[in-house]
């Protein structure tokens, strides 16, 4: 009889892992019944589980000893559910085998908790995290990183450390994912840091993907110019090029009410003071339309100015450098004795502070007795820092005081920058001009004249000649510094024009399309141009103003070097004197080389003409085709920038345009005789240039700075007479031009000129005139330049007998003589064709001769020899000497007619080509 009910415990706590179906529980589960041993009754046949969707069961392992297991019926996840609360029963057999009459337990409560496995790793909640800090702060927290772990338990679950993938960054992250700063970042060593980081859970499973934190560094607001290069690049010939097109201003949010702006272009270590034209005194002051008669006192030494060959001397820019040791005697007859009440000293010079407490004076230019007294006539010497000029008047009919002595106190003599001095006497006023700007002495002292004397005068420069009053005469008062472009000019004064073009610029600032500027924008340049000033209340407008601000260098072969930029400016604030203060600018232009051009000039080399031409009124002219053409060599890169071989660039020549400053014809051999030879130019011809011209027995010498085209026709006019020809038979010359005062020169082209006389000069003359295209010579073109060999022809009619028998002795001489003229130097035979055809013009009206050379060549055999003999020399002139094979072959082989017409020399340009 099943009497009892079975018996389990009322509660179970169990554990279970998850992805496992084994439950351990504690206590375990075995139910008992009062009634065993009996059959059926007595044991146990179920457990049963009450609740929903309960994903476990409950076996009867033992039915007698009433043990059971409880175990999943599906895989368990603790990350669905961690935990599970049911309820059990256990069940008996009952009376039979049916299972009638069973009885249950009481119920029991089963409470299951789910055991993790780590088995997710741990993933940080962002992709990238971006954080912005300033520079020179150290942060305690920039940003906080954040990893998750779907694990179910604490332990798997939560994060329990961070760290940094990527090494050698100045960062460090804490347990809770902080990321700080280990030192103070700057904007300038390093914009912005990019940093990897990983997590860890706590059974130190790390993150499958690090995360990137990128850090931006920002800069502390520096009030200040913004986006400008300190590097600007020039080239010549660019015109006007910006320095800062991208500049603008950071106020950092201030309240500005105007700005004052100072851009200074800093040139004073270039040349004397900044890139000027370094052509000579002599010919700036014919460029700047200067008074002529300007003695130049410190020139380029030479054969005929050899007094300055001893000084120091910086060759590029004609300047000269006094040590306190050198002075230089001036010849007499270089600067007239009196200079009138009128006359102008002008030079270029840079001094520095005296040394010692009472400084000497310093002599620049001085004008003493030589001999026997110590008396200054007329002096400019510098004197603690004060320019003086001395100027002691002769004795005349007032025996009375005088201005004698002019001061001037000026910073700019000692500050060791170079300056323009220009003094102007009117006497008694005399003004001195400094930079372009006038200046009154602030002293002026009077004196006794002189008294005339039959001593003579000593004129100096770098000291002062101290003739008397010492045992033996010397220099005393010597001169410290620099000295450049030291002239004289007796009779006349400079005006403001004229000596502000002595001194001009040829660099400076510039602002491209002034009408483009704001309303509010006041500005206003230096004369130099090497300062300009800018003022504006606007800060967009002042912005764009100063990206109008540019650098322009006119000259076409620019001095090279760095030129300094500074750029200063202040602020003023609403109700503040100055609120924030600006950092200067401090950039560089970098002018680069211009490329060097070579100068080349070309034309007929050797001539000859009769000496009647020579001693003729006109003479002869000498340059008849001269031509200078300057050309410029410059690497051309591939187009393709793969290609490394140097091999590859191509040398491309160019012509170009440029000045020149002088052109010299000297002769070469014995000079000129002035009794019997001379060259000569029409003064005509120089009017309406820059040119200047100079003559004498070693030559004639034009200069001034003016283009190749001018020196062009006013060489070809230069004409040499000869009046006593009988003692020469050749001269000699040679033509070398120069750019620059000699920085670019060219070749030296060497001209020949034969004298012909009597004896020989009319059988030349026909030989010229028969030689005129024949038909069996191949026409050529004329060069570009040539002079057209077109002529009208007028000459007596006597002469056809004569022409006939020089037709026939031409023939000769071109045919024996054909190896000899093939060999020779080949010339341009246009150029002589048309200076010789003008030697002997005739009329050959209704005149047609007929030649055969064959006939001539067997029979007289005495002309050919003297003709060779005497001139053969003429004929390698008249003639040029690219014969062809062809034409050998013809004059041998085959009769040719020489036809010469009416109308022919009247209507084509002869060209020759033998």
């Amino acid at each position: 009889v099943n009497k009892h009910k079975p018996w389990i415990e009322t509660s179970y706590h169990g554990i279970i892992t998850e992805n496992n179906d084994t439950v351990i529980l504690d206590p375990p589960l075995v139910a008992l019944d009062k009634d065993a041993p009996v059959p059926f009754a007595g044991e146990i046949c179920a457990f049963k589980i009450h609740g929903q969707e309960t994903p476990f069961e409950a076996v009867v392992l033992n039915k007698t000893s009433g043990e059971g297991r409880l175990r999943a019926k599906s895989p368990i996840d603790c990350e669905l559910q961690k935990e599970y609360t049911f309820i059990i029963q256990a069940y008996d057999c009952g009376s039979g085998p049916g299972g009638t009459n069973w009885k249950k337990s009481h119920k029991a409560v089963v409470h299951i908790q789910v055991k993790d496995v780590n088995e997710f790793s741990p993933a940080f909640k962002e992709s990238m995290y971006k954080a912005t800090v300033t520079e020179g702060k150290i942060y305690d927290s920039i940003l906080q990183v954040e990893a998750v772990d779907e694990d179910c338990s604490p332990q798997y679950s939560q994060i329990c450390n961070y760290e940094l993938v990527t090494a050698d960054v100045p960062f460090a992250i804490d347990r809770n994912g902080n990321i700080r700063n280990t030192e103070k970042l700057s904007y300038d060593k390093q914009h912005q840091y990019e940093v990897m980081v990983t997590a860890f859970d706590c059974g130190q499973k790390h993150a499958t993907e690090d995360v990137l934190v990128r850090v931006n560094v920002k800069p502390v607001c520096k009030p200040g110019w913004q986006d400008w290069n300190k590097r600007i690049e020039y080239r010549p010939g660019s015109g006007s090029i910006p320095l800062f097109p991208s500049i603008h201003l950071e106020t950092c949010d201030g309240p500005v009410s105007s700005i004052h702006t100072t851009i200074e272009l800093q040139t004073n270590y270039i040349g004397k003071g900044c890139d000027r034209e370094t052509y000579s005194e002599k010919s700036l002051q014919k460029l700047c339309g200067a008074s002529s008669g300007a003695i130049d006192l410190l020139p380029s030494p030479s054969t005929t100015t050899n007094w300055t060959a001893g000084l120091l001397m910086d060759s590029n820019d004609i300047i000269f450098k006094f040590d306190g040791k050198q002075g230089a005697k001036i010849p007499d007859g270089i600067v007239p004795k009196n200079l009138t009440d009128q006359f102008t000293i002008s030079l270029w010079m840079k001094h520095g502070p005296s040394p010692g407490l009472r400084a000497e004076k310093e002599t620049i230019l001085c004008n003493s007795d030589k001999t026997e007294m110590n008396r200054h006539h007329y002096a400019l010497y510098v004197h603690n820092c004060r320019l003086v000029f001395l100027l002691r008047k002769d004795f005349d009919q007032a025996d009375t005081f005088r201005p004698a002595e002019f001061h001037w106190k000026l910073d700019q003599i000692c500050d060791k920058e170079w300056h323009y001095y220009v003094v102007n006497v009117e006497f008694p006023v005399v003004t001195l001009y400094m930079d372009g700007t006038t200046y009154e002495p602030y002293l002026v002292t009077n004196d006794w004249p002189i008294h005339p004397s039959h001593i003579a005068m000593q004129l100096t420069v770098g000291a002062c000649w101290q003739g008397g009053e010492v045992t033996k005469p010397r220099f005393a008062q010597y001169f410290h510094g620099s000295l450049a472009s030291l002239t004289i000019r007796p009779g006349k004064i400079e005006s403001q024009k004229v000596i502000s073009c002595l001194q001009a610029c040829k660099e400076g600032l510039d602002i491209n399309s002034l009408e483009s500027l704001g309303q509010g924008i006041k500005y206003h340049f230096n004369p130099s141009q090497s300062v300009l000033v800018m003022e504006g209340d606007d800060i967009e407008n002042i912005n764009r103003a100063l990206q109008k601000v540019s650098y322009i260098n006119s000259r076409q072969f620019p001095t090279a070097g760095v030129r300094r930029l500074k750029v200063s400016s202040k602020v003023q604030c609403f109700g503040e004197d100055v609120c924030i203060s600006i950092p200067d600018i401090d950039a560089y232009v970098m002018v680069f080389q211009a490329n060097e051009p070579k100068i080349t000039i070309t034309g007929m080399d050797h001539f000859a003409r009769p000496a009647a031409q020579f001693e003729s009124e006109r003479g002869v002219i000498l340059l008849p085709d001269i031509r200078i053409v300057s050309t410029v060599t410059r690497m051309e890169h591939p187009v393709d920038l793969r290609e490394h071989d140097r091999a590859s660039k191509q040398v491309v020549v160019e012509e170009m345009l440029h000045n020149l400053d002088f052109c010299d014809v000297l002769v070469i051999g014995a000079e000129l005789d002035p009794e019997q030879e001379c060259l000569e130019l029409d003064h005509g011809e120089l009017q309406g240039k820059h040119l200047d011209a100079t003559n004498s027995t070693a030559g004639f010498s034009i200069y001034g700075v003016d283009s190749m085209f001018s020196y062009e026709q006013v060489l070809r006019q230069l004409r040499y007479r000869n009046w006593g020809t009988s003692a020469t038979s050749d001269r000699k010359f040679r033509v070398k031009c120069s750019e620059l005062n000699g920085r670019y020169t060219s070749n030296e082209f060497n001209l020949e000129v034969n004298i012909l006389h009597s004896s020989n000069s009319n059988f030349m003359d026909h030989v010229n005139h028969m030689i005129v295209q024949p038909q069996f010579l191949q026409s050529v073109q004329q060069p570009e330049g040539s002079v057209s060999a077109v002529h009208n022809s007028v000459v007596p009619s006597v002469a056809t007998i004569v022409i006939i028998i020089c037709v026939s002795i031409l023939v000769f001489v071109v045919t024996l003589g054909v190896y000899r003229l093939r060999t020779a130097q080949q010339h341009g035979s246009a150029e002589r064709d048309s200076a010789k055809d003008s030697e002997m013009d005739w009329d050959d009206s209704a005149l047609t001769i007929t030649v055969n050379p064959m006939e001539k060549y067997e029979k007289p055999h005495q002309p050919e020899e003297e003709s060779e003999e005497e001139d053969i020399d003429d004929e390698e002139e008249d003639t040029t000497s690219a014969e062809s094979d062809d034409s050998e072959e013809e004059e041998e082989e085959e009769e040719e007619e020489v036809i010469v017409q009416k109308g022919d020399k009247q209507k084509a340009t002869r060209q020759e080509q033998l």
